[in-house]
């Protein structure tokens, strides 16, 4: 007799400890004033608040895009948008979501070797974004980075090496600063810069 008592009463108590964190949960989840919540405060509720595309992006990728990733994988699991053929072995690629139109990929005999924006957020886990300049980006880095020319001596761009690899921001093509900012392996992201790409 004295079970549904219990059961309802457990039910209520389940209820009213759920029913507060879900009031509360689109409040915690919006950004401050002014700004976008950094990717770390996001709770699973920022999605219906906002867009949730990358606010860093570091020498590791951002979400699921992890540098060595396997392109047959993100497309299996629904994050890949469209490829196109590159120089190679390379593929470009379109990211899915509200991700889209934020980042490109590339992808080197099926692993991912680096990932790109022209856009801003993402920024670097230093501040540096798309939009800046080279000055500002000397100011963020200091010695951990270096403006950098082509081996054709017709392009600029500033280098920051983190390990292996690298933060690369190149400049745009119709205003001074940076216009696309990508990281991944030296031995793709830099070699690229320096030599073009090369098959």
């Amino acid at each position: 007799m004295k079970r549904p008592a219990i059961l309802l009463t457990t039910a209520a108590l389940a209820l009213g400890t759920l029913v507060p964190a879900t009031v509360a949960g689109p409040a915690a989840a919006a950004p401050p004033v002014g700004g976008t919540a950094p990717a770390s405060e996001r709770g699973p509720l920022a999605a219906a608040v906002g867009h949730s595309h990358p606010q860093v992006l570091t020498v590791r990728g951002a979400g699921v895009y992890r540098i060595g990733a396997s392109l047959a994988a993100l497309t299996a699991n629904g994050h890949i948008d469209w490829t196109a053929p590159g120089c190679g072995p390379v593929v470009h690629a379109g990211v899915t979501g509200s991700w889209a139109g934020v980042l490109l990929l590339a992808f080197r005999d099926g692993r991912l070797v680096e990932v790109g924006t022209a856009t801003a957020p993402p920024r670097s886990p230093a501040g540096a974004a798309v939009g800046m300049s080279f000055a500002e980006l000397e100011a963020i880095y200091g010695r951990r980075g270096s403006l950098i020319r082509n081996d054709a001596g017709d392009a600029e761009a500033y280098l920051v090496r983190v390990g292996s690899r690298v933060e690369l921001f190149t400049g745009h093509p119709i205003r001074p600063g940076v216009g696309y900012f990508q990281v991944g392996p030296a031995s793709f992201v830099e070699r690229n810069f320096r030599q073009g790409g090369s098959c």
